[in-house]
């Protein structure tokens, strides 16, 4: 139902006044990054590509980590009934409530060298604190659940009775997986991979925990930002332009690809 004539003035005012506190913000970093004579001399510093090279490789590994293990797992919990199935929802949703904090203190207690595996995994040689990996692990244990909720999302929205009109077309289980469920469920997991996206190169406080803040090891784009602030303003003001530019790159491309319709 469309707002009334009568009630529209009310609804616009602080709608307006919403949009602007999100976009003026966005507008003033744009502004004074690329306003300072530094800016793109900042661009070819060691310390950004550093940063922007780790945070491409951990975030695109984090991503095809989410998209093999839960687009099986959204699919299950779209799609299926089984005991176990309110948990199984409830541990999926744990760490959108957790403080990124507390999120890096469990995976140090899961996977440290004094953690609940810690001592199987010496024996084969494996360290993971203060590694890359431990990166993509606290990335993908924040941004996971995005990805798997929006993508449930998308696959419950699909019309089950296509794909019985598929089967009975002599369509495969998979070939009705690949050529019409995943498809008509892409909005929602387009959706869930730029929310996984948006939310790995934006992790700090797991990551800082786990991996810490090695230049050229576990500083990622987020991370160098705030060594940044304390050494070199036109550095962190070139990083996080480069993550405005980034982010708001993936979201009009989402939407070239969805055309608008996203679910969450």
């Amino acid at each position: 139902m469309e707002a009334s004539a009568r009630n529209r003035p009310f609804l616009v005012a602080p709608s307006a006044l919403f949009v602007l506190f999100i976009l003026v913000p966005l507008v003033a970093l744009v502004w004074r990054g690329t306003e300072s004579p530094d800016f793109w001399t900042s661009l070819r510093d060691h310390f950004v590509v550093e940063a922007l090279t780790l945070t491409v490789l951990t975030t695109a590994c984090t991503l095809a980590l989410a998209f093999v293990a839960g687009t099986p797992l959204a699919y299950l919990l779209a799609r299926s009934s089984f005991r176990g199935k309110p948990l199984v929802e409830t541990v999926i949703d744990f760490p959108l409530l957790l403080p990124p904090v507390v999120a890096g203190v469990a995976l140090l207690m899961a996977f440290g060298r004094r953690g609940l595996l810690g001592p199987e995994l010496g024996v084969f040689g494996v360290s993971l604190p203060f590694t890359t990996p431990a990166v993509v692990l606290a990335q993908l244990f924040v941004a996971g659940p995005f990805y798997v909720r929006s993508a449930r999302v998308g696959f419950g929205a699909v019309d089950r009775a296509v794909e019985e009109a598929a089967a009975t077309d002599g369509a495969s289980g998979w070939q009705s997986f690949l050529r019409i469920t995943f498809p008509l469920a892409l909005p929602g997991i387009g959706t869930g991979a730029v929310l996984c996206f948006g939310r790995s190169v934006s992790e700090f406080g797991a990551t800082l925990l786990f991996a810490g803040n090695l230049e050229g090891r576990t500083q990622t784009m987020s991370l160098a930002i705030l060594q940044a602030m304390q050494t070199s303003l036109p550095s962190a003001l070139a990083l996080s332009v480069l993550l405005v530019l980034i982010a708001g790159t993936i979201l009009l491309l989402l939407r070239g690809v969805t055309g608008g319709h996203w679910q969450i």
